[in-house]
C-alpha cells in the first residue's frame, strides 16, 4: 500500500475516532454522591456540580405559592438537604426515586438550578381509543 494511502486512512480514522469520542463525552452526566462530596467539602463549594442520589423518604417539602422545593439527597451514608425554587417539580419527581441535580454548594445545603430524574425504561404505547383519563392512569402506575 502506498504511504500516501496509509496517511489518509490514518487520518479518516483519527477524525472519525474524535467524532465519536467527542460527541460521547458531551452526551455523559457525571455526578458526584453525597459521600464523595463529603470526602471533599472544601473542592466542590460555590462551584458548579451535578449531585447525585435518591431523595430521601419524608423529605419532600413543595410550596405551590412561592415555588420553593426541598428535599435531601442520600446515597444511602450521607445526606445533603437540596433547595430548588423557580419551577414546579417534574411529574415523575418523588421520594426514593434517582435524582441529579445541577447547581452550588452554599454552606451545607445544595442550592439547584436544574433537575434530573431518573425515570422508567419501559414504554407502553396507548391504544387507539384511549380516553385521556386512561391514559393519565397508565403513566401514574408506570411511576
Amino acid at each position: 500500500m502506498k504511504p500516501k494511502y496509509v496517511i489518509a486512512l490514518a487520518l479518516v480514522a483519527g477524525a472519525l475516532l474524535y467524532l465519536v469520542l467527542g460527541g460521547l463525552g458531551q452526551n455523559l452526566v457525571y455526578f458526584i454522591t453525597p459521600s464523595e462530596y463529603f470526602q471533599q467539602a472544601d473542592r466542590y463549594q460555590n462551584r458548579q456540580v451535578r449531585l447525585g442520589g435518591l431523595v430521601k423518604e419524608g423529605s419532600l417539602d413543595f410550596s405551590p405559592k412561592t415555588l420553593e422545593l426541598r428535599f435531601v439527597v442520600s446515597d444511602g451514608v450521607k445526606h445533603v438537604p437540596v433547595k430548588s425554587s423557580g419551577s414546579t417539580p417534574p411529574a415523575m419527581f418523588g421520594e426514593n426515586r434517582g435524582v441529579v441535580v445541577e447547581g452550588r454548594f452554599q454552606g451545607d445545603t445544595f442550592v439547584s438550578q436544574n433537575l434530573l430524574v431518573k425515570h422508567s425504561e419501559t414504554y407502553t404505547a396507548p391504544k387507539d381509543g384511549w380516553t385521556p383519563e386512561q391514559v393519565r392512569k397508565l403513566i401514574e402506575e408506570a411511576n
